[in-house]
């Protein structure tokens, strides 16, 4: 009796032990809540399930597995900081443009007055169901005002934006300043005079005999300030982004530009491929398109603007390139400048052929001189003199311009035809989509957004394929028979035989008859 109750005790206390131990082994941890109970059948069923044979020497390792195992899913919840965007970044260069300086000086009243009112244009703008947004264009202005302060320009004003295929130009149309044109002049001198060097030095190192070919004569380009280079263009991507000016454009890249098609990129500093080779880059060709734009579609009501004082006495010499405001000025009525074409004009000089606004005869070298009289008339016996390009005066009305393709090259209307009292006038040239302008009273100004390109007439479409060709007739004189079997040529050859055979023996009779006559 003694012994089994000792027994029975023993037992009781090893179940006591061994349920406090379970339960020791039940209390989790305060940092991971796990505790080593459950850690150890966790790591007892991978044991099962591998079965490795150097369970001993792994078993450590094992169980950081299984720690490991029990932090994946929340790991991978976890996500990295997010990279700044883009949009981010230009968020940051635009906030600059919304910030004032805390010092203000008078100079802010000149910069204002360089600058016009893009909020108005704007509005205007959104009336003619044309524009870039009233966002956009606030934002526009301040990277405007940005640039005046920058460049100390005495006037800006917004010409337009091109798109791209991977970036659009928000372009800004200035007037020169003075000592600009001395230095943008020197450096071109610069660089002609570089080239000239290296090709002489190129024909000294050079045993070989030299060509007597003399390329045709390079049409010089207009003085800055004057022609196609009257006004210097900024552009930048986005508003906030610094503004890049462009260069100066040449006849022979306004040339190559109306024998060409490219979307732009976006990029200024972008190849231009094409056929016939363009000579520069993006750049290069965005300020001709620039300069192409602006002489077919600035346009502006009929008699805001009139021809200068010095200019009316030489009207009949050269041809008129300024102009100043008239001010007795007093608008045109905006039904009428809606209904008729010949209320508008061109005040932006009309580019010739030659590529330049100006005309310029080659054939007549800067440096020859006049006093040679016996050498000069031999050459005029030996050249003719080219026949002078004329091109359409300045201020000509829109009456006048060409159609192309059969297409209009204007349309007129009226913003709102419920309220005309308010309604300004539209305008949209059909040649360069993406063109307008506008005017309302003694209001006007000119946009473009657009790709850049002229509208050369309807796509080609092939055309259609002739219908199909009937099948040839079926008959006996054109199908073609099945070659017999030997049988059937035997057969064939025993008949034939047979019938000569006859033939043979009707021309024996016939002998024989007329021998007996």
């Amino acid at each position: 009796m003694d012994s089994t109750r000792r027994n029975q005790d023993r037992s009781h206390q090893i179940l006591q032990s061994a349920a406090s131990f379970k339960a020791f082994l039940l209390k989790n941890n305060t940092e991971n809540n796990v505790n080593l109970y459950d850690h150890l059948t966790w790591l007892l069923i991978k044991v099962r399930d591998e079965q490795p044979w150097d369970v001993v020497d792994v078993i450590e390792d094992m169980s950081r597995d299984v720690k490991r195992g029990l932090f994946e899913d929340k790991q991978s919840n976890l996500r990295d900081l997010p990279q700044t965007t883009a949009a981010e970044l230009l968020a940051e260069l635009q906030c600059l443009l919304f910030s004032r300086p805390e010092e203000v000086d008078q100079e802010e009243e000149l910069v204002e007055a360089a600058l016009p009112n893009v909020s108005e244009i704007g509005f205007y703008l959104e009336q003619a169901g044309v524009g870039l947004g009233r966002e956009e264009m606030q934002r526009v202005f301040l990277a405007l005002k940005q640039l005046v302060e920058s460049e100390a320009l005495l006037h800006c004003r917004l010409w337009g934006k091109i798109l791209g295929t991977g970036g659009s130009y928000i372009v800004a149309e200035a007037e020169y300043r003075e000592g600009e044109e001395e230095e943008e002049q020197t450096t071109e001198e610069a660089a002609v005079e570089e080239e000239r060097d290296a090709r002489e030095n190129e024909n000294k190192m050079d045993p070989l005999p030299q060509s007597t070919y003399k390329p045709l004569p390079v049409v010089p380009k207009e003085a800055i300030g004057t022609g196609a280079n009257k006004f210097v263009y900024y552009v930048c991507k986005e508003p906030g982004l610094p503004w890049v000016k462009l260069p100066s454009v040449s006849p022979a890249q306004i040339t190559v530009a109306r024998q060409i098609r490219k979307f732009f990129t976006g990029r200024l500093d972008a190849p231009v491929l094409s056929q016939p080779p363009f000579h520069g880059n993006e750049a290069n060709y965005l300020r001709a398109q620039i300069a192409r734009i602006s002489a077919g579609t600035q346009v502006s009501p009929q008699g805001f603007w009139q021809a200068g004082e010095e200019e009316g006495d030489e009207e009949d010499e050269a041809p008129r390139d300024s102009y100043e405001v008239n001010p007795d000025f007093k608008g045109v009525p905006v039904a009428q400048m809606a209904e008729s074409l010949s209320t508008w004009v061109h005040h932006v000089q009309h580019i010739l052929q030659q590529g330049r606004c100006n005309w310029m005869n080659l054939a007549v070298k800067p440096g020859e001189d006049s006093n040679e009289d016996g050498d000069a008339e031999e050459k005029e016996e030996e050249l003719d003199e080219p026949e002078p390009e004329v091109g359409p005066s300045l201020l000509t009305p829109l009456s006048q311009d060409a159609e192309i393709c059969n297409t209009p090259p204007w349309t007129s209307k009226i913003s709102s035809t419920l309220t005309s009292q308010h309604a300004v006038a539209v305008l949209c040239s059909n040649l360069w989509p993406g063109a307008y302008a506008y005017a309302c009273g003694k209001k006007f100004e000119n946009i473009y957004v657009g790709w850049g390109l002229k509208y050369e007439g309807e796509g080609y479409s092939p055309p259609v394929p002739p219908p199909p060709q009937k099948e040839y007739p079926s008959g006996p004189e054109i199908t073609e028979a099945l070659d017999p079997s030997v049988e059937e040529e035997q057969v064939l050859k025993e008949e034939q035989q047979a019938a000569q055979e006859e033939r043979e023996e009707e021309e024996d009779t016939d002998e024989e008859e007329e021998d007996d006559d």
